[in-house]
């Protein structure tokens, strides 16, 4: 006779998740190393009395904002490479549907989170409760449902028997490759707190392992003839070369084929910025030695990318007659974009493939090839350096000399993290990226408020290292709430705040596109009804201070340097506040090297936009739609 524990629900749930393990390369992990929580009456007394009964085998924070606390886990489980995360848990109504932001950005990148928000009453004895959306079509829907379209895994757990199969399912979809993402297991509050007989054997210890998938031998041979007959090659290194640890297999590659490397904003350390070939990042955010190797590819070789607009310009920066694409990748869905020749495989079990097949050939690019791409790459150092230096150091730092001074003291173990705004397009170009985990940039879904939470959740994962949170002034009034949060738990990341006045990168934008940069600068009101009056007396270096954090203020590049170094070198939350530019002016970064699609006005009577719909127009013509296949050589 199976053995039982009569346990609720959610104390059922709590002490299976402590007992979930992922394993890869013969190495284990915790799956769900914590449990974050923001308290409400539709999952105190469920999920908050069983962390509770749990809390020496399932490790609690609290947290300020659900969004926030979707963005910590979604760091931690980033800089855990994928095979640790955790999970999060709401109230009912706004609790609920504030995780919703953080959802999309755990799927979109194919980071795994578990969210746990509780749910209107299963068995209905007031209808409605507190906080329950009415559907006059429907008795079944509650706010929850928002998650499901952002959710790799959606379930509601009415019953306690239906938590067996639906709790293994959220494993399965947690650990694995190719589906993983944001997992909603929505939990009625009455189902919560009720009782059931559950097998022991659910709480027993479970390893997940986490596949590595080889190529198929026909695949494998088609990538290398792909590859062998290819006069100008071009990697193209994306997420999926760091969710796979593949990095030393990409330089191997590299090294044995000499082919360049180019890098995604989710790719980017996929090589050290010192490495021979890595040529820095591709995209309308690029370097110009990346995207002219981009524009004259023969071969693109995807690795783990899923060719986003950013990376492709928005499609027209492959612009070779019959250029053709490779993709490695371990999700099918993105090996046959751009119809290029698939390569079906976990991106470090495909490269050592692909490398040894090669080297079996001879293969190696073009001495003349290598030439050209090392004098490209230096010339585009050069410009790096004039970007960073700054020849008078007593006056006000430029966005790009923020980044210098920011670069001249950190090392390897360094990890820095942005999302939004002008300086993601700014480091894209400029940051040498010295480890594998140092660039964590979310583009993705490039949302405003992920910086200051997911450094908190980084931080986490890796106790020892530096952290740094890169936040523009409008991303910080997006979120800063979670300062409270490491000033709390004595989690000592530093927050590099740069106020420049407003929305800087939309506001460049906007006036690319006509719209005279309407809205985007944090301003009075001038006698005309626009923003347009004095910048508005926003002290955030005050508010970050009120939260708790020891605030540095910088007022010149000398200022800065010397700011930086003591953040670095503290052992509490420290913000480093620098005042740049104001947002009606450029950063001071090369322009971008390849376009980007945003649509102008067809009709307008504003010459702004009139001018800018002709050079639209222009750059629409040149998009191209990769659709023929490679043909077998």
């Amino acid at each position: 006779m199976t053995s039982t524990t009569r346990l609720t629900v959610a104390q059922a749930l709590v002490r299976f998740l402590s007992a979930q393990y992922t394993e890869r390369d013969g190495v284990r992990h915790r799956l769900i190393g914590a449990t974050w929580g923001i308290f409400g009456h539709g999952n105190v007394a469920g999920i908050g009395q069983a962390l509770v009964e749990y809390g020496e085998v399932m490790p609690y924070h609290q947290g300020r904002n659900e969004q926030a606390m979707v963005h910590a886990a979604v760091g931690y489980a980033r800089q855990s490479n994928r095979l640790s995360t955790h999970a999060v848990t709401t109230s009912i109504g706004p609790g609920a549907t504030n995780l919703v932001t953080g959802a999309a950005l755990a799927t979109v990148n194919h980071l795994p989170v578990l969210l746990l928000p509780g749910d209107i009453f299963a068995t209905r004895p007031a209808d409605p409760v507190l906080q329950q959306l009415e559907v006059p079509y429907a008795g079944d829907i509650s706010v929850n449902d928002c998650l499901r379209p952002v959710s790799r895994y959606f379930d509601r757990i009415t019953r306690p028997e239906a938590l067996i199969p639906s709790a293994l399912n959220a494993m399965r979809v947690l650990t694995d490759p190719v589906e993983t993402g944001a997992v909603t297991l929505a939990l009625p509050q009455d189902v919560q707190a009720e009782a059931y007989d559950w097998p022991d054997d659910l709480f027993a210890e479970r390893t997940w392992v986490v596949r590595r998938p080889g190529a198929d031998p026909t695949e494998l041979a088609e990538a290398v003839r792909a590859i062998r007959s290819a006069r100008r090659p071009l990697v193209i290194a994306g997420g999926g070369v760091h969710h796979s640890r593949a990095e030393e297999a990409l330089a191997e590659f590299a090294e044995v084929t000499r082919i360049p490397v180019a890098a995604t904003q989710a790719g980017k350390g996929s090589l050290r910025h010192d490495h021979p070939q890595d040529v820095g990042g591709v995209g309308h955010t690029g370097t110009a030695t990346a995207d002219e190797l981009a524009r004259t590819a023969d071969l693109v070789i995807g690795v783990g990318t899923r060719y986003t607009d950013f990376t492709t310009a928005s499609g027209t920066l492959f612009a070779v007659d019959g250029v053709r694409f490779l993709n490695l990748n371990i999700a099918p869905f993105d090996g046959h974009k751009l119809a290029g020749t698939p390569l079906i495989a976990d991106a470090r079990s495909g490269l050592m493939e692909l490398t040894a097949a090669l080297d079996m050939h001879a293969y190696r690019a073009a001495a003349s090839y290598v030439t050209e791409y090392t004098e490209d790459k230096d010339r585009w150092e050069h410009r790096v350096d004039a970007c960073y230096e700054a020849d008078e150091p007593d006056v006000r730092p430029t966005q790009p000399q923020v980044l210098g001074a920011l670069d001249a003291i950190v090392d390897e173990s360094d990890v820095i993290i942005n999302a939004a705004g002008s300086l993601p397009g700014d480091l894209h170009k400029l940051w040498r990226a010295r480890s594998r985990d140092q660039y964590h940039l979310e583009y993705g879904y490039s949302c405003m408020g992920y910086e200051i939470p997911a450094a908190i959740g980084v931080k986490m994962a890796v106790p020892d290292r530096p952290v740094w949170a890169l936040v523009g002034d409008g991303t910080y009034l997006m979120m800063p709430t979670e300062i409270v949060t490491a000033v709390q738990e004595g989690i000592a990341i530093k927050v590099l705040l740069v106020q420049n006045h407003g929305y800087a990168s939309i506001g460049g934008l906007s006036e690319e596109t006509g719209a005279e940069r309407f809205g985007t600068a944090y301003r009075f009101r001038a006698e005309d009804g626009t923003f347009t009056g004095a910048p508005l007396p926003v002290d955030l270096a005050a508010n970050a201070a009120s939260l708790g954090m020891r605030v540095l203020r910088a007022k010149t590049v000398r200022d800065l340097r010397e700011a930086l170094a003591e953040a670095r070198a503290a052992h509490t939350p420290t913000c480093v506040y620098v005042e740049t530019e104001t947002a009606d002016t450029v950063s001071g970064a090369p322009p971008a090297h390849a376009w980007w699609d945003v649509p102008v006005a067809e009709t307008a009577t504003r010459p702004s936009t009139v001018k800018a719909r002709e050079l639209y127009e222009r750059h629409v013509s040149t998009r191209r739609r990769h659709l023929r296949r490679s043909n077998r050589s």
